[in-house]
């Protein structure tokens, strides 16, 4: 999308519409439960219908606004609580329901398969993932109370070494395993230092975080209740993998899927030493910023 169209005063109030969830459950984790739970069931379930709001002020601005998209962006948020406000309901120890998979599938898979993006103007489908994410931490987060998750922006130093220990595990295997399967080229020249910095940033607010709160705060966190954690690990490092199925190729790629598993592994190891989002997002954040740098 064009810097002028995300500068247009509809874009940018749908932007914050959205960053807006992830921001309140980020920096006052636990508050944003505690006000769920102060307004009555039915405005509590009805209220995710207010995340149709971006979809409306991005496709009016772009003349390409749909009903049906706009019904869709409604009533599959509230579906999303409803579903998580009955899990909550019939497991109360919080070892995991058939609703919270059905929900993480549902996500997952409208996000890796691309059912949404037809809604969106070129170069703005980013608006739809965040959205579905969105209706993730408000459905996790504020109706489910899923606990473990490890949601917290506010990052500590712990964070910081932690997030760099996982990856240079992972880098003493992944490049050598990269180079060799020809997945990775390596490339001499110095990146200018604001670029590098503008892509870790990038990447660590809009791939690291959404991608390891899905995987490790919400999936792996289940996966823990019922299969113990070194099986979790590995299932979500595996399903890590297979997310990436169809990246830079229309095809199954293979090679992806194995890379993408291994550091699944390790984003996994760095959520679990201290149970926080924000490590293995660093992990995650630093794999892919230096991979796009002087490996791609």
């Amino acid at each position: 999308m064009p810097l002028d169209a995300l500068l247009r005063p509809p874009i940018l109030i749908a932007a914050l519409w959205i960053l807006l969830p992830l921001l309140l459950a980020g920096f006052a984790p636990g508050r944003i439960a505690a006000w769920v739970n102060a307004v009555p069931q039915s405005l509590r379930l009805a209220a995710p219908a207010l995340l149709c709001v971006p979809y409306a002020l991005v496709a009016h601005t772009f003349h390409i606004f749909r009903w049906e998209w706009l019904a869709l962006y409604a009533l599959l948020p509230v579906a999303v609580a409803l579903l998580l406000q009955q899990a909550r309901t019939a497991d109360s120890g919080a070892r995991g329901n058939w609703r919270d998979f059905l929900v993480l599938a549902a996500l997952g898979l409208a996000v890796d398969l691309r059912w949404f993006e037809s809604a969106w103007p070129a170069g703005a489908s980013a608006f739809g993932k965040m959205l579905l994410l969105d209706a993730g931490i408000y459905g996790f987060l504020a109706v489910r109370q899923l606990d473990g998750v490890g949601f917290d922006l506010q990052l500590k130093l712990r964070d910081l070494g932690t997030g760099l220990r996982e990856f240079c595990l992972y880098a003493v295997l992944a490049i050598p395993l990269g180079l060799g399967l020809g997945f990775l080229h390596f490339h001499e020249a110095w990146p200018n230092p604001l670029r590098a910095l503008g892509a870790f940033v990038f990447t660590f607010l809009f791939i690291a975080i959404p991608e390891e709160l899905f995987f490790r705060g919400w999936l792996q966190n289940l996966l823990e209740r019922r299969i113990g954690r070194t099986a979790a690990l590995l299932l979500t490092a595996a399903l890590f993998g297979l997310s990436h199925w169809n990246k830079r190729t229309t095809s199954f790629n293979g090679q992806y899927v194995l890379m993408a598993a291994l550091a699944g592994v390790f984003y996994g190891r760095a959520w679990r030493a201290q149970r926080r989002v924000g490590a293995s997002s660093l992990t995650h954040a630093t794999v892919d910023t230096l991979w796009s740098l002087w490996f791609r």
